[in-house]
């Protein structure tokens, strides 16, 4: 016997498609921005990060990530070099490097999610508030399992985001 609220497989290749072309147009736009300096999505990933938890260390930015360190530590050194992160000693514990973006990192991650808050606004205005709640849930369930404590911990600390865990 059939599962009735069973999806057929064509709805869920749909559905992989359009989260692969949703993606591809929300990035369009910041990677031809951060292509103009030589940098690319990991660059974006951090510059986000960062603007959303100045003073995230780099062990944190690595958990979020999940890049090696040698990767992130490739990334932080040219957004460094151009003068777009800072680092700073912990207060305690001097080792510990805390990241910061600088006016001018500001004002890059000003330009490149200023069209994918626009596009990801629209597309909010669109659903209304029920709608809101069923895309949210959904990108939430797509997140590990395991790994949902932490999402939320972190959209907790943002206007969108809440504390609730039954998602």
């Amino acid at each position: 016997m059939t599962d009735p609220t069973a999806l057929d497989p064509a709805t869920i290749t749909e559905a992989i498609e359009l989260l692969f072309f949703a993606y591809r147009d929300f990035v369009s736009d910041p990677d031809a921005l951060l292509a103009e300096d030589g940098f690319g999505r990991a660059h974006h990933r951090v510059l986000h990060f960062v603007q959303r938890h100045p003073g995230i260390t780099v062990a944190e930015l690595l958990e979020i990530l999940r890049i090696t360190k040698q990767s992130l530590s490739r990334v932080l050194r040219d957004l460094i070099d151009k003068g777009l992160v800072e680092q700073q000693p912990g207060p305690k514990d001097r080792r510990q490097r805390l990241l910061f973006l600088t006016t001018k990192g500001e004002d890059l991650y000003a330009a490149v999610s200023s069209p994918q808050r626009k596009r990801v606004e629209a597309a909010i205005a669109s659903l209304g508030p029920e709608g809101l709640e069923a895309w949210r849930r959904m990108m939430l369930s797509l997140v590990n399992a395991e790994d949902r404590p932490e999402v939320h911990r972190l959209l907790g600390r943002s206007p969108f985001g809440s504390n609730r865990e039954d998602i």
